[in-house]
């Protein structure tokens, strides 16, 4: 006979662990099934940061919750004791009109977010490492901040361990199907059964999820870490604070303080700069030109950052075509099954309340979170 579950989650990475942790919390029966180990390099959940911020130049309509986020973090490093975010300050630079600073300011003056907008001399003044020029600004926010991806992974698969939740590393879906009132979903292992069904695909969407009708695409995205000329003491959190950099052309970089320890430098990278690939092909091997162009790049904005080439790690963005998420339930399968995908490089800041949306959708069929945004039918209706 099949083990039968209330909720199977297909996908343990930053997505799927906060929903196993917020089902099982929940008191429902979890099985979970990842495709490599615990807390893997293979995705889009590691690379030891990724920044948070509530003034959001992407969409206002995201600050309700990454205010709710902000809350679920807080939580969760309570719960584990594990360092899972830390607010050291950004700032959203680049010309008045451009979309990191002129979005972002939208997004604090309409939800009423503490900020400062600095000019370019009171930049300079406030954080020596950052030399923009005379015609930049920018938005500074005291709460933005980082969050560590792995950490944050390991703490909801800890907790969805502790309340119950079975999760089962190395055995990969291969198939499921509708079955009965439910689902039925298959590995090389076994077969399971379970009421719902969450899918959490990261890059693996444009296989997993063809019958949603989004056309998902996979980008190859590059993390450099370099060590400042003159050390790292300039570039510490309490110094140096996460930005987003937009120059003329619309090029962004982003960036982070000093924060895994002495010698092992500052990350940078940029932000939608990759190129087309599949899980499965992508190139794992950073050239040396690539080094050169973001050396080239960041060493604008901060002079002193592209001292020394330390290392880099790759990682993928698994888009939709208008870059925001896709959150539901399945509208072929409404009853049963429910969708997190296309976080566009701008999802992980998200991972405890998407985990809590996801839970609502498969316990409840319904949430209380504004997700009218993330709804597949604006990519998917036929033209009038």
């Amino acid at each position: 006979m099949s083990p039968t579950y209330d909720v199977i989650v297909i996908g343990l990475g930053g997505m799927g662990s906060a929903a196993a942790h917020h089902l099982s919390a929940r008191g429902a029966r979890v099985l979970g099934l990842e495709k490599f180990g615990p807390v893997h390099n293979r995705g889009s959940s590691h690379g030891g940061s990724r920044i948070t911020r509530q003034s959001y130049f992407e969409d206002p309509a995201y600050v309700p919750l990454l205010l709710r986020a902000y809350e679920l973090y807080d939580r969760l490093e309570r719960d584990t004791g594990r360092a899972v975010a830390t607010l050291c300050g950004g700032v959203m630079l680049g010309r008045p009109e451009s979309r990191a600073v002129s979005g972002a300011r939208l997004s604090a003056e309409q939800w009423g977010l503490p900020h400062e907008m600095l000019d370019a001399k009171e930049i300079r003044r406030r954080f020596p490492t950052l030399a923009p020029r005379d015609d930049e600004v920018a938005l500074y926010e005291a709460r933005a901040g980082l969050v560590r991806p792995e950490n944050t992974v390991a703490a909801h698969v800890q907790l969805a361990t502790r309340q119950g939740a079975d999760l089962h590393f190395e055995e990969p879906m291969t198939r499921w199907e509708p079955y009965r009132d439910g689902v039925r979903v298959h590995t090389a292992e076994n077969t399971y059964t379970a009421g719902q069904l969450v899918i959490c695909p990261g890059a693996w969407a444009p296989g997993l999820l063809t019958d949603l009708g989004v056309p998902f695409t996979i980008e190859r995205q590059v993390m450099y870490w370099f060590l400042p000329t003159g050390g790292e003491r300039p570039f510490t959190a309490e110094n140096h604070p996460v930005y987003i950099w937009e120059d003329a052309e619309g090029v962004q970089v982003y960036g982070f303080p000093a924060i895994d320890g002495p010698g092992l430098g500052a990350k940078v990278a940029f932000f939608r700069k990759g190129t087309p690939c599949t899980p499965e092909t992508i190139e794992r091997t950073v050239h040396d030109d690539e080094v050169a162009a973001m050396a080239e790049q960041v060493g604008r904005l901060i002079p002193d950052l592209p001292g020394r080439f330390l290392k880099a790690a790759t990682c993928m963005y698994t888009n939709s075509p208008d870059e925001h998420f896709v959150v539901t339930r399945h509208p072929a399968h409404p009853g049963s099954v429910t969708v997190a995908a296309g976080f566009s490089g701008h999802g992980f800041k998200f991972v405890p309340v998407v985990g809590e949306i996801l839970a609502d959708l498969a316990l409840d069929g319904v949430t209380g979170h504004p997700i009218d945004l993330f709804d597949p039918s604006r990519l998917t209706a036929a033209p009038a």
